[in-house]
């Protein structure tokens, strides 16, 4: 199998590359905005002219990591780099006979429901709260189109937190409190994940969370476990201080309870 990871050389894509590389029955191959010190990694922005798509010629499946990763990503970085790249990439994919495009999506579709109790599946009507959010919820949409209209299989999956620091343990000194912590995803579920996505047969469609599985979590990784074959091996509770209840509460006032009291009293502010 022939697989062609974009972003092959940032944190997540060159773990995955260099995973499936040591793996048998696997070819790999991918693309980067920056050189890399492998000579199958190829130099290519995917927001430019797409002759980087002769790359795909006899590829079976792409993992599609590349783009603006950052929450605060700006609009035109964010149409740029994940909307319109995306779209000529699943555009190319299909020209071209690629069998699955797995898309790295994010859990910021829903990051209005970060100081809600609900649950987090496939089914929960998206609320992304930037425009990081906003595009890779274009992403999983256009996706889905491709996959009704030209027979490309999308998998998206909703990476959890996996850090670039702390040798991606879990633990209360990571950012946004529960809710950070409640994403982790560990090395080595990612990798599994990863290559059940890209080996799951009889797969048109589909949109699934990626984390391990962590005790209390909201994110439903059952979709996960049944579509694809998902089983991660790790897990972590929660490690909530008091400083990370004082500073979630404080959060919650300024960006939900005070606006939304504002709204009610003032709606046509």
């Amino acid at each position: 199998m022939h697989v062609l990871i974009t972003g092959a050389g940032g944190h997540l894509g060159r773990k995955l590359f260099d995973a499936l590389e040591a793996k048998p029955g696997y070819a790999v191959s991918g693309i980067d905005i920056r050189p890399t010190d492998h000579p199958r990694i190829h130099t290519a922005d995917l927001s430019s002219e797409p002759v980087w798509a002769d790359l795909f010629e006899g590829v079976d499946v792409i993992v599609h990591l590349a783009g603006d990763r950052e929450p605060g990503a700006t609009w035109p970085s964010a149409i740029k780099n994940n909307m319109d790249a995306t779209l000529t990439l699943y555009h190319h994919a299909a020209a071209r006979g690629v069998k699955r495009v797995v898309l790295a999506s994010s859990n910021w579709l829903h990051g209005d429901k970060r100081f809600t109790g609900d649950r987090l599946d496939s089914t929960t009507p998206p609320g992304p709260i930037n425009a990081y959010g906003m595009s890779k919820l274009f992403c999983e949409r256009t996706g889905a189109y491709f996959a009704e209209h030209h027979g490309l299989s999308v998998v998206c999956l909703r990476i959890g937190w996996t850090q670039w620091t702390h040798d991606n343990r879990p633990g209360p000194h990571m950012a946004m409190g529960r809710w950070g912590q409640e994403m982790w995803l560990s090395d080595r579920d990612f990798l599994s994940g990863m290559q059940a996505a890209i080996e799951a047969a009889d797969v048109d469609f589909a949109v699934l969370n990626l984390m391990s599985d962590n005790p209390g979590m909201r994110w439903d990784i059952s979709e996960t476990r049944r579509l694809i074959g998902y089983e991660p091996e790790d897990g972590s509770p929660a490690k909530i201080t008091m400083a990370i209840r004082l500073t979630s509460a404080l959060k919650k006032l300024v960006t939900v309870t005070l606006p939304n009291a504002i709204d009610k009293r003032h709606p046509d502010w």
